[in-house]
């Protein structure tokens, strides 16, 4: 069914912002994309859709992907997927063979080798693509599957070693080491008990140390990559305490790529609302447990089993991904990675011409515009307006996200300030009424103005993969160069406009708040 958007209704509503005290803090580069290990013949219900986007095979002279990569200055990148457990590293003189489909075979296929030439490849276009590396590990390596499915014994490490002294050896810098890739409790295939993935854990650390001793920066050691679950999560992060510096879970909260309601759950308010349950039982945990860890989302592309074709790659996708985005950081997560960069239906990507989807300029805007301190943030007026707020990235003041998902109905926000004042008192300010100081990233712009970026589908249809910005088409050039994402103006004394299906980054420069005083 086609859904368009069109203005039919015009509501008010208030989005009021406590600007007394972060209630959570990101990474600088908490944008993250993944690539896949997913040979072309992986195909889902019917469906073929990964092409050559394997990092394996991925045509890493295309100009786009360089460009898309550069844009983010940086962009963290994780290397990984279901057939990293299955993937031995190359040895010289030894065989190096290719992933071959087998109905057989534990995921859907043999095992596999990534060749040190593809290596070296790989670490030398993310090096000129200003990319930060992190890679998935093989976390089966040495182990064998048990009568119930489960995978038992030690892991074996010598793969792992090896990879990394070839790494050192060659000047590659990673920023992090993924032990596994959903084989813990509600693991795909199989599972790791709890008490052994941390033993492993505490193994892969004592190895970081002695491979990089004489490096003043050390990788991360990063796990499980799994389905978050309470219970298995809890036991593993207490036997980790000072062997886990990020603690990895998945996020495919839509169900299979196959169903047709994935739309109707994107626009259902209650349905994301049940988005939260992952990111709040996790911050808890690892606040119990007084872990230095931290939580991110390794790989989250909605739709399991590749995605859906005009709905994870279009338009509509950006209402489930900027919502998870800004859930997510509400909830302390320091780094969310998207599935995918490139390959399957839901990459940031065009699988077949490389050229950027709509959330891959959603997750642009977010980079350069949403800072690592996360505002508290409510609306008022209707229940089909998501509204975030952080302090603005580099410059002064709060950048809101509003994301419209009724299509039938504009909403005029008005933006109100929350702060504690020393004696406890409870003081809102309009902002709409009120005059702020401050000036936007040192530009010449009036304090009574404000900047905004308005994404909508093109003809407001949600399966379209192509997106406006401010009401223009935003498309590389014949280069491959990302255009430019250039704001409107607009006056601070006007509520924001949110249109029909629309989304909306507001630049507030002039709103200044105790929780945005010492932001790095």
């Amino acid at each position: 069914m086609l859904r368009t958007g069109g203005p039919r209704n015009i509501v008010q509503g208030t989005v009021f912002i406590n600007g007394t005290a972060p209630i959570g803090r990101t990474d600088h580069d908490f944008i993250c994309a993944t690539l896949d290990w997913w040979p072309p013949d992986k195909c889902d219900y019917g469906t073929c859709s990964w092409g050559k986007a394997s990092f394996l095979n991925l045509d890493l002279t295309n100009p786009i992907l360089l460009n898309a990569i550069k844009a983010f200055a940086p962009l963290k990148i994780r290397l990984g997927g279901t057939l990293q457990d299955k993937v031995t590293y190359e040895r010289l003189g030894e065989p190096c063979p290719t992933f071959v489909k087998s109905s057989s075979e534990m995921f859907g296929f043999s095992q596999g080798c990534l060749p040190m030439s593809r290596w070296d490849e790989l670490n030398n276009f993310f090096k000129q693509a200003g990319a930060v590396v992190l890679f998935g590990l093989n976390a089966l390596s040495g182990r064998t599957i048990a009568a119930d499915g489960s995978a038992v014994g030690a892991w074996n490490s010598s793969d792992a070693e090896f990879l990394m002294r070839y790494s050192v050896n060659k000047g590659y810098t990673i920023h992090g080491w993924e032990l596994g890739n959903e084989v813990s409790e509600r693991g795909v295939g199989t599972r790791i008990a709890a008490d052994q993935y941390a033993s492993d854990i505490n193994n892969l650390q004592m190895i970081v140390q002695t491979i990089y001793a004489g490096f003043e920066v050390k990788p991360l050691v990063l796990a499980p990559g799994g389905f978050f679950d309470a219970n298995w999560f809890t036991q593993f992060i207490n036997k980790t305490p000072r062997s886990l510096q990020v603690v990895t879970h998945h996020i495919y909260n839509l169900g299979p790529g196959v169903d047709d309601h994935l739309i109707d759950k994107i626009l259902n308010p209650s349905y994301l609302n049940g988005g939260s349950q992952p990111f709040r039982s996790l911050r808890g945990i690892l606040k119990t447990s007084g872990t230095p860890a931290v939580a991110w989302v390794g790989e989250a592309g909605g739709a399991y089993n590749s995605g859906h074709n005009l709905v994870t790659n279009a338009f509509v996708f950006s209402f489930w991904y900027l919502d998870q985005l800004g859930m997510a950081s509400s909830y302390d997560t320091k780094t969310y990675c998207r599935q995918t960069l490139i390959g399957g239906n839901y990459g940031l990507l065009n699988t077949g011409t490389f050229v950027p989807n709509p959330d891959y300029y959603s997750a642009l805007l977010w980079h350069r515009l949403m800072g690592r301190n996360v505002l508290s943030t409510t609306f008022s007026g209707t229940n089909n307006i998501r509204a975030y707020a952080h302090c603005a990235k580099a410059s002064k003041g709060i950048t809101l996200l509003l994301i419209n998902l009724d299509g039938n109905t504009t909403v005029k926000v008005h933006v109100a300030n929350e702060n504690v004042t020393s004696n406890g008192t409870l003081v809102t300010q309009q902002q709409n009424q009120t005059t702020f100081s401050g000036m936007s990233r040192g530009s010449n712009i009036d304090v009574s103005t404000r900047e905004e970026y308005h994404l909508t589908a093109l003809n407001g249809d949600l399966h379209c993969q192509t997106v406006l910005l401010n009401g223009n088409i935003l498309s590389v050039n014949s280069s491959g160069s990302v255009p430019p994402l250039e704001p409107i103006e607009t006056s601070q004394s006007d509520p924001i406009t949110g249109a029909p299906f629309s989304i909306v980054f507001a630049h507030l420069a002039n709103s200044t708040v105790p929780a945005c005083e010492y932001v790095d």
